[in-house]
């Protein structure tokens, strides 16, 4: 089950409205958790809009306090800055623990299948409840980057720049393949459909390990799991850990909501029925575009980002060396703030600049 978070400023906006989903169904209503920091100028120019990854939530000034908050990079003190929570998730916006207002209890696995448009859409709703006319910068990192790439399309009139990291234009088989790999393991719990807020935690726990696995890599956990004692038969450092993360994101998450928000991440693909390929489809956003790799990324490994830099037309790369794999921009704030204030100097000029730098 989600647990509370941010409650001192969490915000829920609310609309009564029917909200179509990509598939035809209707959701009765919605609800939106979210979060803002700083105030907003007149003219919208310094808004910063955040779209987060898999089992994070809106107050992400907490979950990446090395790149916002005060004297950081994106700082509230200059700008606007807003999260909101994705539907499907736990933490506040319209998902399996919300309640479906037609029968007056959880929705828990009925809720039904979501795509990253439907999110993005979420978002939209959000950005007129808030009167913001303009969006200068709009970042997202791995799913959150499958939010900003669709809503560049989506909305190019509002948004000025893009700031991307590990992410990549379409879901690829090998994400795909994990997610199903994970599903399996929900699905392999017999509770996982219960109508409960308890579900599935022991498919939810194998499924995080699958996830922890690919977050990180090799020279990772070699480096920092290794057993000194080569007597040992059983009790390893590693296993251990992946345990001890599995029980960590049960405690904090749904097993339900994990298994429709990795189906909604195997729905991106940004070319999807827009009758053109994926190349065309990028080179429709027209912002200046920031765009991040980490070296040892095995999830959305840098071949990806170098795809984007290929086919956005303003878009300039950067490639962090980093033993920390996907999860290296969570982690590599420091090499990544550098490069974002680099970048910010340089933000409108729309020469046609490729250049690759590693830190």
């Amino acid at each position: 089950m989600c647990k509370n978070f941010g409650l001192l400023s969490v915000k829920v906006f609310h609309s009564k409205a029917p909200f179509r989903l990509e598939s035809g169904q209707v959701l009765p209503e919605l609800h939106i958790a979210y979060h803002t920091y700083g105030t907003m100028q007149a003219d919208g120019s310094n808004v910063v809009w955040v779209c987060h990854a898999l089992t994070a939530n809106s107050d992400v000034a907490d979950w990446w306090s090395g790149l916002i908050g005060h004297d950081r990079v994106i700082d509230p003190a200059r700008h606007f800055i807003v999260c909101a929570n994705i539907i499907g998730s736990c933490y506040g916006s319209s998902g399996p623990h919300t309640v479906n207002p037609d029968t007056e209890t959880p929705w828990f696995h009925s809720f039904p299948a979501i795509t990253i448009r439907d999110m993005v859409q979420a978002h939209r709703l959000l950005r007129e409840h808030l009167q913001i006319q303009r969006i200068d910068l709009l970042v997202g990192g791995s799913m959150g980057g499958y939010q900003v790439l669709e809503w560049a399309l989506t909305e190019p009139e509002i948004i000025s720049r893009l700031f991307l990291l590990c992410t990549g234009a379409a879901e690829s088989a090998w994400g795909i393949a994990i997610h199903t790999a994970q599903r399996l393991s929900i699905e392999a719990d017999s509770t996982w459909k219960d109508d409960t807020y308890s579900a599935g935690h022991n498919g939810l726990k194998a499924a995080r390990a699958i996830g922890m696995v690919t977050y990180r890599n090799y020279q990772t956990f070699m480096r920092t799991q290794s057993d000194p004692d080569k007597e040992k038969t059983d009790g390893f450092r590693a296993s251990s850990y992946i345990s001890y993360q599995g029980d960590k994101l049960v405690k904090r998450f749904n097993a339900q909501s994990y298994w429709l928000l990795t189906k909604a991440m195997d729905s991106h693909n940004i070319a999807r029925g827009r009758h053109e390929d994926i190349s065309t489809s990028l080179s429709h956003i027209q912002q200046p575009v920031l765009l991040i790799g980490i070296s040892s990324d095995i999830l959305c490994p840098p071949e990806e980002q170098r795809l984007l830099a290929t086919y956005l037309p303003h878009a300039t790369y950067h490639e962090i060396d980093s033993s920390y794999g996907h999860d290296g921009f969570l982690i590599e704030f420091e090499k990544i703030g550098k490069i974002l204030s680099h970048w910010n100097c340089d933000a409108y000029d729309l020469s046609d600049d490729r250049t690759k730098w590693e830190l």
